[in-house]
């Protein structure tokens, strides 16, 4: 039992952190979000695309680093999928947040943020359960690399900021 809390905020360190930078870069203007029966604006797209493209680079390099095998497709599968949802899910918030900022009160720009952090939650639980039957499919050389990956991932995401841009 304590292994699998100790892989589920490993992932949580690994994953919640590359997508919410990803996310959260400014918005060009004029890539606002077209209302939901519209068709997105090019550059909305573009963004999105972006934003997609990014979360497919990552998990092509997990797939890489971690050789996942033919065998655990299935596995490797569900957890990229739940990748690619949450990069949609938090990129449609964030999208929306950039569009209704100017004219959000201070209690409205709070709830967003909060809307966006719950989201955020609820994705990294949802992919910590995914990472969790991937793990276990794992040969012990597979999950070597895997703690090791995720121990440098996290020991990067804990420096402070001051740190990372010297």
């Amino acid at each position: 039992m304590m292994r699998s809390s100790k892989l589920a905020r490993l992932v949580a360190l690994l994953l919640a952190t590359m997508p919410l930078q990803v996310l959260a870069q400014p918005i060009p203007a004029g890539s606002q979000p077209s209302a939901p029966a519209a068709a997105p604006t090019p550059a909305a797209s573009q963004m999105q695309s972006q934003v997609l493209a990014a979360a497919e680079q990552r998990i092509s390099g997990l797939r890489t680093q971690l050789a996942i095998t033919l065998a655990q497709g299935p596995q490797w599968d569900a957890f990229a999928q739940v990748m690619r949802e949450n990069a949609q899910t938090t990129d449609a918030l964030f999208r929306q947040r950039a569009a209704d900022v100017q004219s959000m009160n201070a209690v409205a720009n709070m709830q967003s943020y909060a809307q966006i952090s719950r989201a955020y939650g609820d994705g990294i639980e949802k992919l910590a359960v995914a990472f969790q039957a991937l793990y276990d499919s794992l040969s012990d050389q597979q999950k070597q690399a895997a703690d090791t990956l995720f121990r440098q991932q996290a020991a990067q995401n804990a420096q402070p900021l001051a740190a990372k841009s010297k």
